[in-house]
């Protein structure tokens, strides 16, 4: 496909007889009559920018504010081993087989399992409604550092320090502001306006709300032509992050304390890999880190062409993403030494300053080394303080909790684990205040995560929008602008003054499980139901050569033992951890964990029960035949210029067959003539019917016929 084309015009001169089956399998065949036929293909424009699109949609807001954190709490650099050995046995494979199922099908993930198996057609729906759920609260997030990076045009930065309160005798500082910090007091009051509870609603919060509005304004505008449009935004999305990454790790490697952060963050904890939970979360790491079960994966690859190499796809891809996660972490932790020694040097002050009012109420001078000086507390390094900590400790032993006195270590400061907005709207801000040119860093910042957000929004309405139309053959523009219109009445529940709250349920109950599920029939549906075997015979069709056999006991054995595994302890762990949430209390301005309320409860059980329920009930109407399961396989049809018509499919043709059987031309059985042909109509002028920019596979558009099914179900 040319680069610059956005679409392939072919022209047929001569009748072509061939059934839906074999034009799917052999579309980009090289035989001169299907060159010119006449249809619109949707494909990428190129390979850069669909692995770009891949990398966009895996590479999210996790990669840079939840790795860290699990590195830093299991173990540091040790926590590398098994997230690697697990991305290994999980994560590349999973990655490659929605890759290959997409390309091969050229569905959504819908219309995939359904051709898959009829009965497991259910998977498809299941992940469309857990991409719906995701997308709700995600683009609130998106909404948020679009309300951080509109402040951040400001000198100083507006949460640089604790707001002043004026009244006619004196001036002081907000008592919830002094009580915790100004980074703190802006994101829970100024910026969220929270309620101290999840019952109390409060109302909307005018700010959040506008930025939300803009949050799915941009998402529509840049899915509302299809891959066309979000393809071009894909190179500015995918890229940018990656350059502030690098510019904030050269920037932060030049401040004062950095190395102290990354030491801290690779110094091993051996003993903490034997630990279960550390695999446990390794894995859910890498579950959720390259998007599996979204449909995105699959919905995104559906565009390429037959013969490309998703196998090299899947490894990039997957290493990309790990490595994107290894520099979010250097950055983060470089930028946290530089605020714990900032934090520490505040530290040795105060308590110095503390000691100094303490000598001969308590403590006595000759307690303190004679080099020291605590009139010039700027001068006392750390090394002197702790010197002069160790023999006061020494000598007041009974007596040292008394004092009041901390030991303001690095180490101490660093190990006060933040993640997810803690780090980012809490942490990075406060080390960012403290940056030479703030204002600029801070755009930099949100811009990036505006940008990392996106790229994974995209993926995640992919994941809806692709399987909706491949099934109920609507145009795009249509239920790109619907699909938006309704998360956004539906996302104002999360910009409420209680909405973080809610952010917090939906990110813990909505996606977990039911993606487990989903990811978990989907192995089972290729290595059990289709057949391994036949599905190794697809893929060496497919991609010119047959796979290593490492992937057929992964997909066969160990990858649904693991993930089974994932889901039981996942499981166990939900129902071992009463539901709760953090809530700011804005008295006591600090975050308290409180038990969900009843109705809250329900909301949670239904968020799973709601994202599961596709898969038993396609089941049970597909078993107890209250749908056909006929109506799932691919009636033969004609085409002509840009319109499907469906007629009756050749009697004794295997309608449940998938798609992905990887027959050849010579093999595949044609179709009797008459039944289904190509013809070039004659007439066709600028008046005649042209494809939408939605797709029905690759491209046709239906034609508006009483008979054609809305639906593959």
């Amino acid at each position: 496909m040319p680069k610059n084309s956005k679409a392939v015009k072919r022209e047929l001169d001569d009748d072509v007889t061939e059934s839906v089956k074999d034009l799917l399998s052999n579309e980009d065949a090289c035989d001169d009559s299907f060159k010119k036929s006449s249809l619109i293909v949707s494909t990428w424009n190129s390979k850069l920018q669909y692995i770009l699109a891949q990398v966009g949609f895996s590479v999210g807001l996790g990669n840079v504010w939840r790795f860290p954190y699990l590195c830093q709490k299991n173990g540091g650099g040790a926590y590398l081993v098994p997230y690697l050995i697990l991305l290994i046995l999980i994560g590349i494979p999973l990655f490659f087989l929605e890759l290959a199922v997409g390309q091969r099908i050229r569905r959504g993930s819908i219309g995939v399992w359904n051709y898959i198996s009829p009965r497991l057609g259910g998977i498809g729906f299941a992940s469309c409604v857990v991409c719906f759920f995701v997308a709700l609260y995600y683009n609130v997030i998106i909404g948020w550092s679009l309300f951080y990076f509109s402040q951040s045009f400001q000198q100083p930065l507006p949460w640089h320090e604790c707001p002043l309160i004026k009244n006619k005798t004196s001036t002081y500082v907000v008592p919830e502001c002094e009580k915790s910090s100004a980074t703190t007091y802006y994101w829970y009051r100024e910026a969220l306006d929270i309620t101290d509870s999840i019952s109390e609603s409060g109302g909307l919060n005018w700010k959040m709300t506008v930025c939300l509005l803009a949050a799915w304004a941009i998402v529509c505008l840049a899915m509302i032509k299809g891959i066309q449009s979000s393809g071009k935004v894909m190179y500015f999305s995918s890229l940018f992050p990656y350059l502030v990454l690098i510019c904030f790790l050269v920037r932060s490697l030049l401040l004062r304390g950095s190395v102290d952060g990354i030491r801290h963050m690779f110094t091993p904890k051996l003993e903490i890999m034997l630990e279960a939970k550390v695999w446990r979360e390794a894995a859910t790491q890498v579950f959720f880190a390259l998007g599996l079960g979204f449909g995105g994966v699959i919905a995104f690859s559906s565009y390429n062409k037959r013969d490309n190499n998703c196998h090299f796809d899947a490894v990039l891809v997957s290493f990309i993403n790990f490595f994107t996660s290894v520099l979010a972490t250097l950055v983060v932790f470089a930028v946290l030494g530089f605020k714990a020694n900032i934090m520490n040097s505040k530290c040795i002050a105060l308590n110095t300053n503390k000691i100094a009012a303490l000598l001969g109420n308590g403590i006595e001078a000759s307690l303190i080394p004679h080099h020291i000086n605590l009139t010039q507390v700027s001068q006392i390094s750390a090394e002197d303080y702790h010197q002069m900590i160790g023999v006061i400790k020494g000598v007041k032993e009974d007596d040292f909790q008394t004092l009041g006195l901390q030991s303001c270590s690095i180490e101490d400061e660093l190990n006060k684990a933040v993640q997810g907005t803690g780090l980012a709207f809490i942490a990075f801000t406060e080390a960012m205040t403290h940056f030479p040119a703030s204002p600029f860093w801070s755009v930099m910042f949100f811009l990036m995560l505006v940008n990392l957000g996106l790229g994974s929004m995209f993926g995640t309405i992919e994941g809806i929008l692709t399987p909706l139309i491949d099934t109920f053959k609507v145009r795009k523009e249509f239920l790109t602008v619907g699909c938006c219109v309704l998360a956004f009445s539906i996302g104002l529940l999360f910009v409420q003054r209680s909405g973080n709250y809610f952010v917090a349920m939906f990110d813990d109950y909505s996606a977990t499980l039911p993606l487990l599920i989903v990811v978990i029939l989907e192995n089972v549906a290729i290595a059990w139901f289709y057949g391994i075997d036949k599905f190794f015979e697809d893929l060496k069709d497919m991609l010119g050569f047959t796979p290593y056999r490492f992937y057929y006991y992964m997909w066969k054995y160990i990858t649904p033992i693991l993930l089974l595994v994932l889901m039981c302890s996942s499981f166990i762990q939900l129902i071992m951890t009463p539901p709760s949430y953090s809530a700011w209390i804005e008295e006591e301005a600090k975050e308290q964990t409180l038990p969900f309320p009843l109705w809250a409860i329900v909301v949670c059980i239904s968020l799973v029960v709601v994202a599961i329920m596709p898969v038993p009930v396609v089941f049970g109407l597909r078993y107890f035949n209250i749908i056909d399961e006929n109506t799932s396989g691919l009636s033969t049809v004609s085409y002509k210029k840009g319109r499907i018509i469906k007629e009756t499919a050749r009697p004794g043709e295997d309608d449940d067959t998938s798609l992905i059987q990887g027959k050849s031309p010579s093999e595949a059985p044609s179709p009797m003539p008459g039944n289904s042909i190509y013809r070039k109509q004659s007439g066709s002028g600028p008046d005649a019917d042209t494809a939408p920019n939605g797709r029905y596979g690759i491209g046709y558009l239906m034609a508006d016929m009483p008979d054609m099914p809305k639906s593959d179900l």
